[in-house]
């Protein structure tokens, strides 16, 4: 299917696919004319890449699946694996995010809310 046709039936911008494509993410087989031909399962691989990104995950973690979803397909053992993970970073995500927000709204009371607990507000020397 050519990237128009590719574009509509995925939905994806045909400018997202060139930027897949040149990332390595999907490939083209070039016509003799150049136009781009994609197979057929490149619309079952845009699904795992729009599902993925809609899950939180970046496109470089996405690319590093990608040869082993080439190669045998992405086996529930492995599926497991990189969801776990990806929990975990988003437990510590929310983690730090919390202890900031703490820092935050204790330092909101604060004269000087930007200077360091415990530091005097600082005084012109002009």
């Amino acid at each position: 299917m050519q990237i128009g046709e590719l574009s509509e039936h995925t939905g994806i911008s045909r400018d997202t696919l060139r930027y897949y494509e040149k990332r390595g993410l999907i490939r083209a087989h070039r016509r003799p004319n150049g136009y781009r031909h994609y197979p057929e399962e490149t619309v079952l691989l845009l699904d795992f890449i729009s599902t993925a990104k809609a899950l939180g995950f970046s496109l470089s973690e996405i690319e590093a699946e990608i040869p082993e979803i080439r190669a045998n397909g992405l086996g529930p053992e492995r599926v497991a694996e990189v969801l776990t993970e990806k929990i975990e970073a988003i437990d510590q995500r929310i983690s730090d995010l919390t202890r900031m927000r703490r820092a935050l709204t204790q330092r909101l009371a604060a004269a000087c809310p930007l200077m360091r607990a415990g530091q005097s507000t600082p005084t012109d020397k002009a």
